[in-house]
């Protein structure tokens, strides 16, 4: 028998990846997920959100998994009316990222680029929770330059009425590359109380494994790349388990499935292939000894192309 874990499994948000459509695809095909943080909504120069703005987060598509929207915005009034936007749409608590680590984002101090500037951060806040109608959480690593950065501001956190903290357990400087800090993060969480959500390398059930034992009683988790690399990773900390042909099944269905919605969605095949090609960096990981096959698939001129390129991976 299978011994399954109590953990609460969060999807992470993948700018260009994991929009509404990818979650409600995931869902059908995956097991294990208990919620998801959607992709930052591009800050505003109006306060005004139109629903076209919102399209992606409008709560009938969004039913299958629990989300948690993300805001990217550094001005309290912009903050406000896009949070108390989403609260009329119906969710009770969003989320906002200080870890987006991308030199576009953080090189106008926003995301992980604003963590070197804890008193911007504290202001904001304090300006912004008390006209704030959902509850607020927060995206983070353990700083953009330095550890220290982190070690900073959590203390000034503290009194702040945050539902959790979700800690990416490396810095911005490094991307999503090189190694996650585990001494950094424990050092990081010994500055909290607030609950704190574990993200950074989670692929396989080994990497679970070693984690939650490291790092108990932490039971919250977010998996991003992960997700693609390995799609049942929810399902096995979950302690579901699948045969080895019908995890090859399920891998070929989940993609047909999104690249037919995909196609429904998007105009003409520039997009389309565009789209699947992103997904592939990361989805290649689930076929194991085929990774050479990548490049067939990122060079395809056409959907022809692609399809055989797809088929010599997952049919085989």
């Amino acid at each position: 028998m299978n011994s399954s874990h109590p953990a609460c499994l969060y999807m992470a948000p993948l700018k260009g990846i994991t929009d509404s459509l990818f979650r409600q695809v995931y869902q059908r095909h995956f097991p294990g997920l208990d919620r998801a943080v959607a992709p930052f909504v591009n800050p505003q120069k109006s306060p005004r959100y139109p629903e076209k703005l919102l399209a992606d987060l409008l709560p009938e598509k969004n039913v299958d998994l629990e989300l948690v929207p993300q805001v990217l915005n550094t001005d309290a009034e912009g903050f406000i009316a896009l949070g108390n936007r989403l609260h009329e749409l119906g969710y009770t608590e969003i989320n906002w990222n200080l870890g987006c680590p991308v030199k576009m984002v953080a090189g106008k101090k926003r995301g992980a680029g604003l963590l070197p500037h804890p008193e911007l951060i504290i202001d904001l806040l304090e300006q912004v929770l008390p006209r704030l109608e959902p509850a607020l959480s927060i995206k983070m690593r353990l700083g953009y330059h330095s550890h220290k950065e982190a070690l900073a501001l959590l203390p000034r956190l503290e009194p702040l009425p945050l539902t959790e903290i979700i800690l990416h357990a490396r810095l911005g400087v490094q991307l999503y590359r090189g190694p996650v800090h585990l001494d950094h993060f424990d050092l990081c969480r010994a500055q909290t109380s607030h609950r704190l959500v574990y993200n950074g390398d989670l692929v396989s059930l080994e990497d679970f494994t070693g984690l939650a034992t490291k790092l108990a009683p932490i039971d919250r988790w977010m998996i991003g790349r992960g997700l693609l690399i390995n799609p049942f990773l929810p399902a096995e900390i979950k302690g579901i388990q699948l045969s080895a042909v019908e995890r090859r099944k399920k891998l070929q269905l989940f993609h047909n499935d999104l690249y037919q919605a995909l196609k429904e969605r998007l105009s003409g095949p520039g997009h389309l292939l565009g789209r699947m090609k992103q997904v592939w960096i990361y989805f290649i990981g689930a076929f194991p000894g085929k990774q050479k096959l990548l490049k067939k698939i990122t060079r395809a001129s056409s959907e022809q192309h692609y399809l055989n390129a797809v088929a010599s991976v997952v049919e085989r």
